[in-house]
Formats: structure tokens, C-alpha cells, sequence
């Protein structure tokens, strides 16, 4: 197999896999009572400012991962490079069921103040699945 050919295999696995995680996660979204999902909405949600409740500081989705999802973030805290969030960028991106709800429950909390409701967590997921 050449190797042109077999990069363009290993995209299409990444993609069918992809694929694989989103839909069972956005199902199960619906079944807590989400509906109709926004990746617009999730556009909007990414660079509001909401304030953390102890320190009064902005924080926002993009203040860690950049209003582009295909450029490398920077943990707020730790100044640790963050990689990108599109799939486009990191093939590795909603590869992985758990993963993915690890960290919306880490990033909700810190950004929030709370965990995302499933409407969000659908919104988030579409969102970053188009970039």
C-alpha cells in the first residue's frame, strides 16, 4: 500500500470512529432530555465570559483553547500546551467515550461552576466535531 493511500485509510478509521463515540453520546443527551443540538449555540457558549464564584475572574471556554479549535491551547493554570480540540487538527479528538465526559465534567466545573447540562455537552460536542 502506498503511503498516500494508506494516510488516507487511516483518516477514514479515525472519521468512522469518530463517528462511533459521537452518536451514542448525543443519543444518550436526548435520553436526559436534550433535543435538537446547536453547534451555532455551542459557537456562542465557547467565548462567553462567565465569572468563577471564588476568585471573580473571567474564564471562558477559549481563554484554554483558543477561539480556533484547530491551534494549540494553553492551560490557564499550568501554562501546559493544550492539543487542539477539532478532530480536523487531532485526529485522537471524540475517539473516546469516557475521555470525552472526563472532560467536560473537569472543563464545565472549571469554566461554569458547574457541570454542563446534556443540552450543553450535545451543543460542545457538535461544535467541536465540524472544526
Amino acid at each position: 500500500m502506498t503511503r498516500p493511500l494508506f494516510l488516507a485509510f487511516l483518516l477514514c478509521v479515525a472519521t468512522l470512529a469518530r463517528a462511533d463515540v459521537v452518536a451514542p453520546l448525543l443519543k444518550s443527551y436526548e435520553a436526559a432530555g436534550a433535543s435538537k443540538f446547536s453547534a451555532k449555540d455551542a459557537e456562542a457558549a465557547w467565548v462567553q465570559p462567565h465569572l468563577d464564584a471564588k476568585t471573580g475572574e473571567s474564564r471562558k471556554c477559549s481563554s484554554c483553547h483558543t477561539e480556533d479549535l484547530r491551534r494549540v491551547g494553553k492551560h490557564a493554570s499550568t501554562g501546559k500546551a493544550i492539543d487542539p480540540l477539532a478532530p480536523s487538527a487531532n485526529p485522537k479528538r471524540l475517539t473516546d467515550a469516557e475521555h470525552v465526559e472526563k472532560w467536560f465534567t473537569r472543563n464545565c466545573r472549571w469554566t461554569y461552576g458547574r457541570d454542563c447540562s446534556a443540552q450543553e455537552k450535545g451543543n460542545f460536542l457538535l461544535y467541536i466535531q465540524s472544526k
